[in-house]
């Protein structure tokens, strides 16, 4: 396959980080257009689905445990839509996948709309959320391609992220937009229908997917060895789950502390300071040339979020929470980015879209446990209550990370473990 790295002026492009450089990277505008349409609905989901449950149950609890089962079920299912990905090519598994999502979507809500007993939502809500089309991870995956050895690695991993936040700003406006001025059923429904149309561009975009390992005869009969092997990896996963903590928590207790102070009002404003202070990061450490290795940042980086993090409980009033929120924001986004960049040299080619669907699963779970205990925090405790889960969630990842940080080193040079017939692969070894 060719790289991108060929001529003079691919590799002037490459020379230095920079986003018009990495935007000039052939091939880029094909799958990054049709994959941001395609993962737009990601960030609807959960919110559309609490909106209609809850008009039609009249119920927050009900809508709430249903969209929880959803994500729920994302996050243990994306892993291996990953590893598939990996071992059959992306568009064999996303196109099936857009497919059942987009049935899986509609099926919840006609049984939404015609008054379906709770369990039968919950029954509908479990391949609502398995079937989620992992078009982030998948980008990432043709990002290592297509930039493979090259300096512009740390800016995509910063741009991902960048777009992520942004998807995370328009998503819930949109899926609320819907819901409350044409339809409560318009958020899911036009969730489901730009997965499909979204998600089947993005598979067409053949020539930048990675390739499939096969062996000498063409076929692909490569046995894979899974990313969760790679003990950076699991590393990784307990440091986003930390990561998730934050996002959990702070949605639960910046609503809880806008409620207790009369000023409800100000959740979407401290949030979306919150959310700033994220994109504003990554955009800056797409930026810039690092000199510091991966694994030293991300230790920095991680320290600076846990004692940010760590401050929140203490917040009196809404103007100190901005600037705290503010602070957390921009802590996390060199941690993911630089977490997402890691997995370059630690996972091999073959396995890295389901090593980056694991990373991303581990934010879904934390944020899911993160929204259960703060919620009861807030409850039996205090006001404010709930922002000690993101402290004790990045305290606790912390330690791990610095306890196990020997193993997010990539493996030596030379030393490689064979991996199916005619074919070696460099797996991290303990």
């Amino acid at each position: 396959m060719a790289s991108t790295v060929t001529t003079s002026k691919d590799s002037a492009a490459t020379s230095r980080p920079g986003y018009g450089r990495l935007l000039r990277t052939r091939g880029a505008w094909t799958f990054l257009l049709p994959g941001f349409a395609a993962r737009q609905p990601f960030a609807m989901l959960t919110l559309s689905i609490v909106l209609l449950v809850q008009h039609t149950t009249g119920s927050y609890g009900a809508a709430g445990a249903v969209a929880a089962v959803t994500g729920v079920s994302m996050a243990l299912f994306a892993p291996y839509t990953g590893r598939l990905a990996d071992r059959h090519g992306q568009r064999a598994v996303l196109v099936p996948g857009v497919l059942v999502h987009a049935a899986a979507g509609l099926g919840l809500t006609a049984l939404a709309l015609n008054g379906a007993p709770l369990w039968a939502l919950f029954a509908a809500a479990v391949p609502t959320g398995a079937s989620v089309p992992q078009v982030g991870p998948m980008v990432r995956a043709r990002w290592g391609v297509r930039l493979k050895g090259s300096p512009l690695m740390a800016t995509a991993a910063a741009f991902e992220s960048v777009t992520d936040e942004f998807t995370f700003v328009v998503g819930p406006l949109l899926a609320t937009a819907l819901c409350t001025t044409v339809d409560p059923s318009a958020g899911l429904v036009t969730e489901a229908a730009l997965t499909l149309v979204g998600g089947l561009l993005f598979a067409a975009q053949k020539g930048t997917q990675p390739p499939v390992a096969t062996s000498g005869d063409g076929h692909t009969r490569v046995r894979h060895a899974s990313a969760l092997r790679v003990p950076g990896v699991r590393v990784l996963i307990v440091t986003f789950l930390g990561i998730g903590s934050v996002f959990g928590g702070m949605q639960v207790s910046l609503a809880a502390f806008t409620e207790s102070i009369g000023e409800p009002g100000l959740n979407g404003v401290l949030y979306g300071v919150f959310a700033a202070g994220n994109m504003l990061a990554g955009l800056a450490c797409g930026a810039i040339a690092w000199k510091v290795a991966p694994r030293r940042r991300l230790i920095v980086a991680y320290a600076a979020l846990a004692l940010a993090a760590s401050a929140l409980w203490t917040a009196d009033s809404a103007l100190l929470l901005g600037a705290l929120g503010l602070l957390v924001g921009m802590c996390i986004a060199p941690a993911l980015i630089t977490g997402y960049t890691l997995v370059e040299s630690l996972v091999p080619a073959g396995a890295r879209t389901e090593a980056f669907t694991w990373l991303t699963g581990a934010v879904a779970l934390g944020q899911a446990a993160a929204v259960t205990v703060a919620g009861q925090f807030e409850d039996r405790l205090w006001d404010g209550a709930g922002f000690l889960v993101p402290m004790g969630g990045t305290l606790l990842a912390l330690a791990t990370l610095l306890a196990l940080r020997s193993r997010l080193a990539g493996a030596p040079r030379g030393r490689t473990v064979a991996r199916g017939m005619g074919h070696r692969e460099p797996v991290a070894v303990d």
